[in-house]
C-alpha cells in the first residue's frame, strides 16, 4: 500500500514580488516546444521551465518534495506531459488552492496526488519554499514544519483507490479481479 501520509520539502511558486501565483497553465508547467518527448523519464528536466522566475525549477528539485501553488494550477489543454514531468522528478504531491478540471482529471488518472487547499491564499504568508509540509490524504489534514496545522480536503475514495492502485489502470484490472 502507498502511504496515505506523506511529508516533504515545499516549493511555493510565488512571483517575484513573492505572491502566490495563480492560473498557471500547462504550457507554464511543459511547454509545447516539448511535445515531441515521449519519454517520462526525460520530461522532468523541463518541468516549469516557461514559469517566470522558476525556468530552474527542475535542477532544484529533489524526489520526495512538494509543488504548493495558488488557484486554477494547470488550467489550459489536456497536455498529460504536465502530470508526468512532476512524477518524473520524483515530486510527492501537488498542493493547491484549486486546480484546473482537466488537470485534475488527469494527475488522479495517473495516480499523482493532488491536495486541494481552498484557504491557500489566506494563509500563504506563513508557507516559505523549503518549509516541511507534512500531508494526510485521509484527513486533508497538513502540518507546516512540524508545528502549525492547516486542513485542506481529503481525497474522495475514488482518489485514494486510483491512488493505491497507481493509477487508473491498474485501479481497472484490480476491479476485474
Amino acid at each position: 500500500m502507498k502511504p496515505t501520509q506523506i511529508t516533504g520539502r515545499i516549493w511555493l511558486l510565488t512571483d517575484a514580488t513573492g505572491v502566490l501565483y495563480d492560473d498557471i497553465d500547462t504550457d507554464m508547467i511543459f511547454h509545447n516546444r516539448y511535445l515531441h518527448i515521449t519519454e517520462i523519464a526525460q520530461m522532468g528536466q523541463y518541468t516549469l521551465d516557461n514559469l517566470a522566475g522558476w525556468e530552474d525549477f527542475a535542477q532544484r528539485a529533489q524526489p520526495g518534495d512538494i509543488v504548493v501553488a495558488g488557484g486554477n494550477f494547470g488550467a489550459g489543454s489536456s497536455r498529460q506531459q504536465a502530470v508526468d514531468c512532476f512524477h518524473a522528478l520524483g515530486i510527492t504531491a501537488i498542493v493547491a488552492a484549486s486546480f484546473g478540471a482537466i488537470y485534475k482529471r488527469n494527475a488522479i488518472n495517473s495516480g499523482m496526488p493532488l491536495v486541494t487547499f481552498p484557504a491557500l491564499p489566506e494563509v500563504a504568508a506563513q508557507f516559505q519554499t523549503g518549509d516541511t509540509l507534512q500531508v494526510d490524504f485521509e484527513t486533508g489534514a497538513l502540518l507546516l514544519n512540524g508545528a502549525q496545522p492547516f486542513a485542506a480536503q481529503p481525497f474522495s475514495q475514488v482518489q485514494m483507490d486510483i491512488y493505491q492502485a497507481g493509477d487508473l489502470f491498474a485501479y481497472g484490472r484490480k476491479l476485474e479481479n
